[in-house]
């Protein structure tokens, strides 16, 4: 649930300009007001930045000094871009452009591809996975499930961050990135992808990027046109743009400076997808004339959850620490978060489940409600244990809530009604419009009483008594409403993709839970190998992950709940451990690692006087690996996982590498993920060379790593042992 919807659902539309203005603080009335010249707003979270921008453009727009269609605002999501247009609309300035930048670039791709290249664009495909698959047929490479989506991963972020096939391998080592196959085979499916789009005359997603990047360097009679139609920019989200969408932002621009970029680098968490927060923190010093406002009064956080979130990033390490904003919360006091531990994560999803029913009873809306984990695939485990509970949930990241079938026909019977209402014996003994809405949705399948337990017959439910709500709150804000008058709202809610709340549970992601809030938060698995998760290897990846949670924890209005499991299954070893990130911060913790002292500071204006300071970037001192034969100092991470140089000689058990191998094949399909997620090959080469006796001599080797070791080191010891192993992989 959002702010907008967690607000009055229907204000009435500012007077005046000025009246705009109003209830903002002395910050957010700084961005509002900041029209002219390059604006940088580093927002922390819950410190209302879609305010800020929304009430700076309906401001410049009533004052007369922006023309709405002069305006583009470029967001990352549909959602976002939905909501800011409908928050722009309520503020009186509906004809500005908020779009997300593929939905900008490709309506200028399809405007100007007859002028620029003749003919019409080609066919745009919704996904890329049958292509990669074709792809690596061509190629004769054989792709699981599993690789079939982290190579068609690879190849987004080889586009947005514009590699060729040909620089693969090299721009994936200098990114330090984990390929989930041989960089050659990689390279070489990327290419083979690129031919067979040329051949079948289709383009990807990220191709609409590319092209309108292509037309607007090449052809500068488009550019202008282009600029002179869109002379005001503002980027929110300004820390996850990617070396493409940057390209294309400074062709917008030109060489103007009419441009307002929000952001927060310490809620950077899609690096993996090309993002980087480099732009924003960068921002100052490719633009020394620039206002910088700070937001960092936060009324979205208890005092109490805005106290644990400043303290996980007290603990951060790199250039996007160096400038964390410390968050102050502006709402009364609330409740402790509340830790537990449980024994599996059986009991830890009953738990969470029982918690919420009791939420429920005491008069928490389930749509007030919601749990965030690491992985998709744990969402299955509090499907059944909130169904079990008889509470209702829904799945973030599924359908559109306008685009639902259900959705539809009531609007299509909501529309009928409107326009034929005389004739329709339903609405007979009805007078006021919430009373119509629900009769005619009593045909589509509403009821005063929501179905018994969980699944589609529910959802579709939920769907139909979120129009019920809506038609209470329009009917008790505009006062004799009719029923056209709200099939007007519904038809203008449906173009701004803003739609009013599910009642139900959320499950989701932690990433897909970006700009998102909740009354209550459960974070589940917060344990070590889950958060951060065992593939984080690197600082810069543990950093990441330490900020996934920052924004987890950011979600929670006022009940916070953070919890782990000991083993994964019942009966399992209880040998798992709370998250690192936790340490000092939990009852009875205490920090391991060494905070960092610097910070962003406190909230505020800075003037831009045409010059900017350096940042000193502190790197943490680690000893250098060295090869076991030679005893050279080791770079490359391949060398480093082997513990020796490539060229140096192997004294690998050559019987037990395959065994090995044959053996990550089994667990990889049970799993239904790639090979490299189980152990990569060099690891594997480790082992077999290492042939360690004992846990700890597993342990000792790169790429093992906690998890792993509790889930697969009986296993690994038991074949390095010359046994045979059983089927049976679940226990901890």
């Amino acid at each position: 649930m959002t702010a907008a919807t967690h607000s009055t659902l229907f204000p009435q539309v500012p007077d005046t300009a000025d009246a705009v203005l109003d209830g903002l603080d002395p910050e957010q009335r700084e961005v509002a007001t900041a029209l002219h010249g390059p604006v940088c707003v580093l927002a922390g979270a819950g410190t209302g930045k879609t305010r800020a921008i929304t009430h700076r453009i309906a401001y410049g727009v009533r004052a007369g000094i922006l023309q709405p269609s002069t305006v583009l605002a470029v967001t990352f999501t549909n959602r976002a871009a939905g909501e800011m247009r409908g928050r722009l609309r309520q503020l009186g300035a509906g004809g500005v452009q908020a779009r997300t930048f593929h939905s900008a670039a490709l309506r200028q791709l399809q405007y100007f591809w007859p002028k620029a290249v003749g003919g019409s664009l080609p066919r745009l495909v919704d996904r890329k996975i049958q292509l990669v698959a074709d792809a690596a047929a061509a190629c004769r490479i054989r792709l699981d499930r599993g690789e079939l989506r982290d190579v068609t991963a690879e190849i987004e972020w080889s586009k947005v961050t514009q590699t060729i096939p040909a620089d693969y391998a090299a721009a994936a080592a200098k990114a330090g990135r984990d390929a989930p196959r041989n960089p050659a085979e990689i390279a070489q499916l990327y290419g083979a992808y690129e031919d067979l789009k040329r051949d079948r005359a289709v383009i990807d997603f990220e191709d609409v990027l590319l092209l309108t990047v292509a037309i607007l360097q090449d052809r500068h009679d488009i550019a202008e046109q282009v600029r002179s139609q869109y002379q005001h920019f503002v980027v929110d989200e300004y820390q996850d743009v990617s070396p493409l969408q940057q390209r294309l932002l400074d062709l917008w621009l030109g060489e103007r400076d009419s441009l307002c970029v929000v952001g927060d680098a310490s809620q950077t968490i899609y690096s993996f997808t090309g993002a980087t927060p480099d732009h924003l923190l960068d921002f100052r010093t490719r633009h020394p004339g620039a206002t910088v406002v700070k937001l960092v009064r936060d009324y979205r956080s208890s005092p109490q959850v805005v106290h644990l979130a400043n303290g996980l990033l007290a603990q951060a390490r790199g250039r996007a620490a160096e400038h964390r904003l410390e968050l102050i919360s502006q709402r009364s006091p609330g409740p402790e978060p509340v830790y537990a531990e449980y024994t599996d994560e059986p009991a830890e999803a009953e738990g969470a489940a029982r918690r919420i029913r009791d939420l429920i009873a005491s008069g928490v809306p389930a749509g007030e409600i919601a749990i965030l984990f690491r992985t998709n695939s744990q969402s299955e485990l509090y499907e059944q244990a909130l169904a079990d509970a008889g509470v209702p949930y829904q799945l973030r990241g599924a359908e559109r809530f306008f685009d639902r079938p259900e959705v539809r026909k009531a609007g299509a019977a909501l529309r009928a009604a409107a326009r034929f209402g005389g004739n329709d014996s339903l609405l007979d003994d009805v007078i006021d419009l919430p009373s119509q809405v629900r009769a005619v949705l009593s045909g589509e399948g509403w009821t005063n009483q929501p179905p018994a337990g969980s699944g589609a017959v529910r959802e579709r439910w939920e769907s139909l008594a979120a129009l019920v709500h809506l038609a209470h709150d329009f009917a008790a804000a505009k006062q004799g409403a009719t029923l056209g008058d709200l099939v007007a709202e519904l038809d203008e809610r449906a173009s701004a993709q803003h739609a009013p709340t599910v009642q139900g549970v959320t499950l989701a992601s932690l990433h897909s839970a970006k700009g998102l809030e909740w009354d209550v938060v459960f974070l589940v698995a917060v344990a070590e190998g889950m958060m951060p998760i065992t593939y984080a290897k690197t600082d810069e990846q543990i950093e990441e992950e330490r900020r996934l949670l920052y924004v987890g924890v950011t979600r929670a209005r006022e009940h916070l709940g953070v919890s782990w499991a000991l083993s994964r299954s019942p009966g399992g070893r209880p040998n798992r451990r709370p998250s690192r990130f936790l340490d000092g911060l939990r009852p009875g913790s205490v920090l391991t690692a060494g905070r960092s002292s610097s910070g962003g500071g406190p909230g505020g204006i800075e003037r831009g006087i045409g010059s900017s300071g350096g940042t000193v970037v502190r790197r943490s001192v680690r000893t250098p690996a060295r090869c076991r034969v030679c005893g050279r100092t080791l770079t490359d991470a391949g060398e480093m996982k082997l513990m020796r140089c490539e060229d140096c000689p192997s004294d690998m058990d050559e019987g037990l590498y395959e065994r090995l191998r044959e053996w990550r094949a089994v667990q990889a399909q049970r799993s239904g993920q790639p090979a490299f997620c189980v152990f990569t090959d060099k690891t594997l080469m480790a082992i077999a060379e290492t042939v360690p006796d004992d846990e700890g001599e597993l342990a000792r080797i790169p790429g093992v790593g906690v998890r792993k070791l509790n889930r697969f080191g009986t296993d690994v010891l038991a074949i390095c042992a010359g046994q045979d192993v059983g089927g049976d992989d679940e226990g901890d």
